[in-house]
């Protein structure tokens, strides 16, 4: 399972997705945010799985790393589809006791399920197409009007972006553990739900001193090369908006606008 966790991970590649102004990309995610929780139909949910399927296509990140993605929260979109298919009242189709399932109860599930699954897959593609350096400049960027009032904005950036980055570093260190306390005998599945939570102990304890090593030994590089944070910093690469990005920004505000209207405005 923890495998399939690709969260923070980076795919590198030339396509237009990957060349767009990290201030573009994080902007148009956080509007697809709002437009999934102003669809509130078919037609509109439609458009965005066309629209997500349009950007997985374009990025030519394998779909099947964006599925492989979905796997860690099923167990989350399970919970939630069942608890808007039981309890959600209307006109009952079925009745067992307490539990019973309504006609609106079905479309409620189906929308909340496709909301997360379309939230997730929205969002990993942020991550997919942009390398922990651009984020990291491009979330400064979005945020120095901050430093008016004195926010510590180029530490936040880095702070997010590092902790991105080092979500694949922390699973591939809890895939060893795991692996070489089960080659010592421990046992993780039997028991009961004290007993399964002591087993934790022998991975969380050692995961917790790699990971502040690990950390400890980052800051020691960063010293060692002179880092000083945002005073006096120059960047390698300046960001700059192209024509990709006006596209893109037509396009998604296209989209976005006509998902917000069938949803609210038509119920479609």
């Amino acid at each position: 399972m923890l495998k399939d966790v690709t969260i923070g991970q980076f795919f590198p590649g030339k396509s237009p997705i990957h060349r767009m102004d990290p201030r573009v990309k994080i902007v148009l995610v956080m509007a697809l945010i709002v437009a999934l929780f102003l669809a509130d139909g078919v037609v509109s949910y439609a458009l965005m799985i066309g629209f997500l399927l349009a950007v997985i296509r374009i990025s030519k990140i394998p779909a099947r790393m964006v599925v492989k993605g979905l796997k860690p929260i099923l167990f989350i979109i399970s919970f939630t589809a069942v608890l808007n298919l039981f309890y959600t009242p209307g006109d009952y189709i079925w009745q067992f006791g307490f539990l019973h399932i309504s006609k609106q109860g079905i479309f409620v599930a189906v929308k909340m399920v496709l909301r997360i699954m379309l939230l997730i897959i929205g969002t990993s593609m942020l991550t997919y197409t942009t390398s922990p350096i651009q984020l990291t400049d491009g979330l400064e960027r979005l945020l120095s009007p901050l430093k008016k009032l004195h926010a510590p904005v180029h530490e936040l950036s880095m702070m997010m972006s590092i902790a991105l980055r080092f979500i694949p570093t922390l699973i591939e260190e809890t895939e060893k553990i795991i692996s070489a306390q089960k080659a010592r005998g421990a046992d993780f599945e039997s028991g009961n739900l004290i007993q399964r939570a002591k087993a934790m102990i022998p991975i969380l304890v050692p995961l917790f001193i790699s990971a502040f090593r690990r950390a400890d030994e980052l800051a020691v590089a960063m010293e060692c090369r002179l880092y000083r944070g945002d005073v006096g910093r120059t960047r390698m690469k300046q960001l700059k908006v192209s024509g990709v990005d006006y596209a893109a920004v037509g396009i998604s505000a296209v989209v976005f606008t006509t998902v917000a209207v069938l949803g609210q405005g038509f119920g479609l």
